[in-house]
């Protein structure tokens, strides 16, 4: 289970944050004050490992490896997440970031969102690779990423009942250039129909996704499920009030705010201050109608962050095992 506590003061000397929030429209764009340093990845160790610990004990059980294995021990080269590629690093990366400014900042409608555990578990093709790579170290290959939403959190009231939840949809890119921007947010290009001179996106990129997630998605049932197996008596009434919103008839009404968060590198030709998507107004492309809230974490270097930080988690407890 997730029980860390973010690394509030380490964010708070790293970035300048830069807030807006209009109706049900909330923006917050982050932006270094300062590189990253050792300082700075190793205040964010802890978290991670424990938005980890869930998946790794997992994917450790099903390839059947030690959690610590010795250097040349079964397994010592399949260790999750360490031994995923960095593509697969960069996208958990924004994962977890997505908890991360979850329980640090305010977002729209100012909630107090609870992860009572991350849900890298259920993302299958990982399993499949650690299991694989334990067997044979030469099986390396890029893994593909985890279906349905990047991030859940629950709002909880004083009787633990679930009002809200908040799904996100993280993105990595190494440099958002407007051309890149386009075509996370629109799609790839196609063939104009009309004419074929010209190029168009396709109009499957995140604002498709995200405008047609369900009301109740597939992360509660799974958040469900991991807290049903886990934490049964902990959190029986947030358990018993998710079974009453997945019901199929009748069932508990719950609000749903839509997250985007997008991470990596400024573009070239970039003001201090100047964000990504609009943020003054809600953008055209955003058609759900719910609280959305859009999350800008423009980082220098960003690679050798997520590599340090990835290299270093469980680094004590293997150096004492």
């Amino acid at each position: 289970m997730h029980t860390a506590p973010p690394p509030k003061k380490a964010l708070n000397a790293w970035l300048s944050k830069y807030p807006s929030e209009f109706g049900n429209y909330g923006h917050l764009l982050l932006e270094e004050k300062q590189a990253a340093d050792a300082n700075l990845q190793r205040d964010f160790v802890p978290y991670f490992e424990s938005a980890h610990l869930d998946a790794r004990g997992c994917f450790h059980r099903l390839a059947r490896i030690s959690l610590h294995p010795d250097a040349g021990d079964i397994g010592c080269d399949a260790q999750y997440p360490g031994s995923l590629p960095l593509t697969a690093r960069k996208g958990l990366f924004g994962e977890v970031m997505s908890g991360m400014m979850s329980e640090t900042y305010d977002f729209v409608g100012k909630h107090e969102y609870l992860i009572p555990v991350f849900l890298f578990r259920n993302h299958e093709d990982a399993g499949q690779y650690i299991y694989t790579l334990s067997r044979d170290a030469t099986r390396t290959r890029e893994v593909l990423g985890r279906k349905g939403d990047d991030f859940i959190a629950i709002v909880v009231d004083e009787e633990d009942n679930v009002t809200r939840f908040i799904a996100g949809e993280a993105k990595w890119r190494g440099n958002w250039s407007p051309s890149v921007l386009n075509t996370v947010m629109l799609g790839d290009k196609i063939d104009d129909p009309a004419d074929k001179t010209k190029r168009i996106h396709n109009g499957k990129g995140v604002w498709y996704e995200v405008n047609r997630a369900l009301p109740v998605p597939l992360g509660l049932e799974q958040l469900h499920a991991v807290l049903e197996e886990c934490e049964p008596d902990k959190f029986a009434k947030v358990i018993a009030s998710l079974d009453r919103i997945l019901a199929r008839r009748n069932p508990d009404p719950v609000e749903r705010t839509d997250m985007i968060l997008l991470v990596g590198g400024p573009p070239a030709k970039r003001n201090p201050g100047q964000a990504l998507l609009p943020w003054e107004t809600v953008p055209d492309e955003y058609k759900a109608g719910r609280d959305l809230q859009v999350v800008e974490l423009l980082i220098a270097d960003g690679d050798s962050l997520i590599n340090t930080i990835y290299a270093s988690l469980w680094a004590k407890e293997a150096a004492l095992a």
